[in-house]
C-alpha cells in the first residue's frame, strides 16, 4: 500500500495542452475516483500514473518514491482496463498467474496466490476455463484478479464497467468497492458515469477540460458545487440554471437550483409551461419552459398529480437551494 502525490502534473502533445496543472495528494488505503466527460483528461491522468504516458511537467510520486522517469513495471502498480486484455489462449489460472511467472515467482507461492484470489471473486469453477467460455463479469474479474495477485501498492482501473449491461455493473461496483475495503490497497478510478463515481469514491475528483475543478467527498461535491460545470455534471437530472433577472433580481452570472428541491407552488417565485413531463414509477420529471425560454426541471415523487402538457404552472423551492455562480462559473 502507499500514498500517490501528483504536484502540478501537467502534459502536451505537441503545442496542444492537455492537461492544466492537477495536484491531488492520496491518502494510502483511499479510493479516488476521477470522473468527467470524454475528452476531458481523466484518462491522461492516470496513464501518467501507471508511466504509460510521459509527463510534460509536475512529479508523480507514489509511496516515498518519485516515478516521473519509472517504467509501468516499476511503480508497484497494477491495472485494469476496459477492454479486459486477457490471453485467449490461456487458461483463467494461466491469465492470472502470467505476471507472476515472468517475475519468476515461484511455483507453490504463483499456486496459492491465484487460489486466493480466485476464492475471493468466486472464479474458483472456472480456472481451467478459457476466456471465451466466460461471461462478460466473469472476465472482469479475471482481470482483477491479475492484478490482485501481484499485491500491488496501487490499483488504477480505467473506465472497467463500461463494456458490462447495467444490471451487472451494478453488482461488480458493489464488489469492486468490497475488494479495495477488504485489500485496504490504494486505488485510483477513472469513470465517465457520475453514479460509479457518487458510490465508489471517498473522494471524487471531476475534471473538466483538463482541469481538476473541483476534489472533494461525493455529498460533499453534490451539496456544494464550486463551478457551474460541476453543478452541471454532478447530479442526474442535472441543475436548472436560471438568469437573475428571470427572478426579478440584479446581477451577473447564473443562479443553480437542483430539480428535486423544486416543487410546483401555486405561490412559486418562477412561472413556465409544461413541455411534457416523464413518469418514471417511483419519481416524476416534469419539464417546462420558463418566459425567457429557459427550459427548467422538476422532479417529484409519485404520488403528486401529473400537470398537463402545456398548462402554465409555477414552481418554488426550499430555503437555501438557490446557488449563485459568478459570469465566469464560479461558486459566490
Amino acid at each position: 500500500m502507499a500514498t500517490v502525490s501528483l504536484q502540478d502534473i501537467r502534459k502536451s502533445f505537441g503545442k496542444t495542452d492537455v492537461i492544466h496543472g492537477v495536484d491531488i495528494d492520496i491518502a494510502d488505503g483511499e479510493f479516488i475516483v476521477i470522473v468527467g466527460p470524454s475528452g476531458c483528461g481523466k484518462s491522461t491522468l492516470l496513464r501518467m500514473v501507471a508511466g504509460l504516458e510521459t509527463v510534460t511537467s509536475g512529479e508523480v510520486r507514489i509511496g516515498d518514491r518519485r516515478v516521473n522517469e519509472a517504467e509501468p513495471m516499476a511503480r508497484d502498480i497494477a491495472m485494469v482496463f476496459q477492454n479486459y486484455a486477457l490471453y485467449p489462449h490461456m487458461s483463467v489460472f494461466d491469465n492470472m498467474a502470467y505476471g507472476l511467472k515472468i517475475a519468476k515467482t515461484p511455483k507453490s507461492e504463483i499456486e496459492a496466490r491465484v487460489a486466493q484470489a480466485a476464492k475471493m471473486l468466486q472464479l474458483e469453477p472456472y480456472l481451467q476455463r478459457k476466456p471465451r467460455e466466460l461471461s462478460g463479469g466473469q472476465r472482469q474479474r479475471v482481470a482483477m484478479g491479475r492484478a490482485i495477485v501481484r499485491k500491488p501498492a496501487v490499483f488504477l482501473f480505467d473506465e472497467p464497467l463500461s463494456n458490462l449491461d447495467a444490471k451487472l455493473r451494478v453488482q461488480m461496483r458493489l464488489e469492486i468497492k468490497a475488494l479495495q475495503r477488504e485489500l485496504g490497497v490504494t486505488a485510483l478510478y477513472v469513470t465517465h458515469d457520475q453514479v460509479e463515481a457518487m458510490t465508489l469514491a471517498d473522494r471524487m475528483v471531476v475534471m473538466n477540460g483538463g482541469v481538476a475543478d473541483q476534489v472533494g467527498a461525493p455529498l460533499e461535491v453534490y451539496g456544494n458545487p464550486q463551478t457551474t460545470f460541476v453543478a452541471g455534471f454532478i447530479g442526474s437530472p442535472p441543475t436548472n440554471f436560471l438568469s437573475p433577472a428571470l427572478l426579478g433580481q440584479q446581477g451577473d452570472g447564473q443562479i443553480g437550483i437542483r430539480p428535486e428541491h423544486m416543487a410546483i407552488d401555486p405561490e412559486g417565485a418562477l412561472q413556465g409551461t409544461v413541455a411534457y413531463a416523464e413518469a418514471l414509477g417511483a419519481e416524476t420529471l416534469v419539464h417546462l419552459r420558463a418566459a425567457d425560454g429557459t427550459q427548467v426541471t422538476v422532479r417529484q415523487d409519485a404520488a403528486h398529480a401529473i400537470p398537463a402538457e402545456g398548462s402554465a404552472i409555477r414552481v418554488g423551492w426550499q430555503d437555501g437551494a438557490m446557488m449563485r455562480f459568478d459570469a465566469a462559473g464560479r461558486r459566490v
